[in-house]
């Protein structure tokens, strides 16, 4: 079976890898000509893990993770603890610690395991018709390529969506602004080994451990959407909007590299059920655009295509059969965990004062058993346990 893949992203790389190790064949087509993700890094957490343990790859992503071993929540303005404690109860509750990774190193590892040569970069797809026996993609060149079925893991503003759906849902801009990057670790900012979020105002400041000796930095500042956009100015905007808060949080602004920090305007798209029309499908942000506030993204993609592969190797009716059992596995838990991100969103910007100042007190009575909790709650509604 042909299948082809719109998107180089890791949805689309991890499906493509998947559906390769069931020995059909596979084309990614990426428009962009060289593959600069969008933000810095991302928290893989231990049920996006097992899907690449299950494609083959856990040594690999090792490699690429930091030793997060433990996690805290600090107060901004003093710099006083509020809840510190071990991850290690989560590790072994779940079977699977998580990894903190660069998102450019893990999207290169997957490029490299499905193989740069069934890759085209600088290809954007104009097009698509089902025809029922056949898919045909158009790009922007005049150029075709026909398979059995298609996937889309064109992202945010997929055009594969448009046609599954029929329409184009709209984005909704969630409240906030993020800026993030890496940094070189530094113990006077936190912890080498822990992932530590100062809170206060409704902003975040945080940094985690990823592998090369270096910090992944997010700021998270609620505004509107539609600022000016000047790099330069990031450090004096930074310092303003957390203006009087602790030290490792100046020291943080003071480190970062303006000129490899990401500004990323957040949003999400309401959660919707329909992910598959004949011999297309979507995965990934095509499928559940979310807030990144919970830290479940890339691995709801990872989930994805494991279920993706799944539902092709077992399922017998037909490719149209399979892809929409894919659908009836993947799109409830999606729109769950779209909708819980955006509930904790809510909370820790500020978008009702009282919630969020419940939640600041909440953090200094916690003993780290409710955080645990509610993360487990996210990994092990998995596919993989």
């Amino acid at each position: 079976m042909k299948v082809i893949i719109i998107g180089a992203g890791i949805g689309g790389l991890s499906a493509g890898i998947a559906l390769k190790h069931l020995g059909h064949e596979v084309r990614i087509y990426e428009q962009v000509r060289e593959v600069r993700p969008v933000g810095a890094a991302l928290s893989l957490w231990s049920n996006g893990i097992k899907c690449l343990n299950y494609l083959g790859l856990g040594k690999q992503v090792a490699d690429l993770g930091g030793l997060m071993d433990n996690m805290a929540y600090m107060d901004g303005l003093s710099g006083a603890v509020m809840t510190q404690f071990s991850l290690d109860p989560l590790v072994q509750q779940v079977g699977q610690r998580p990894y903190p990774v660069s998102r450019a190193e893990l999207q290169l590892m997957l490029m490299r395991e499905f193989g740069l040569e069934d890759i085209s970069l600088g290809t954007k797809m104009a097009s698509l018709a089902d025809d029922g026996t056949t898919v045909t993609a158009t790009f922007t060149d005049g150029t075709t390529d026909s398979g059995d079925l298609l996937i889309g893991a064109d992202g945010a503003h997929s055009l594969v969506r448009t046609h599954v759906l029929g329409f184009a849902p709209e984005r909704r801009y969630v409240g906030y602004v993020n800026w993030n990057g890496l940094v070189g670790i530094d113990e006077a900012i936190a912890p080498k080994d822990q992932w530590t979020t100062f809170v206060g105002e409704g902003k975040r400041a945080s940094v985690m451990p990823i592998a090369g000796n270096r910090f992944y930095f997010f700021f998270d500042v609620p505004l509107p959407a539609g600022l000016p956009n000047d790099r330069d100015s990031y450090k004096a905007l930074l310092r303003d909007y957390f203006r009087g808060w602790a030290p490792p949080v100046q020291r943080l602004i003071d480190a970062i590299d303006p000129q490899t920090t990401n500004r990323v305007e957040i949003h999400d798209i309401e959660p919707f059920m329909t992910w598959a029309r004949g011999r297309v499908a979507i995965l990934g942000d095509s499928a559940h655009n979310t807030s990144p506030d919970i830290g479940q993204g890339a691995c709801m993609a990872l989930e994805d295509s494991v279920i993706l592969a799944i539902a092709l190797q077992t399922n017998t009716l037909g490719i149209e059969d399979a892809l929409v059992r894919y659908q009836n596995r993947r799109a409830e838990r999606a729109k769950e965990l779209v909708l819980r991100a955006r509930k904790r969103c809510d909370v820790t910007h500020g978008k009702d004062p009282e919630a969020t100042g419940r939640w600041y007190e909440e953090l200094r009575t916690e003993d780290g058993t409710g955080i645990i909790r509610g993360i487990a709650s996210n990994i092990e509604g998995g596919p993989l346990g």
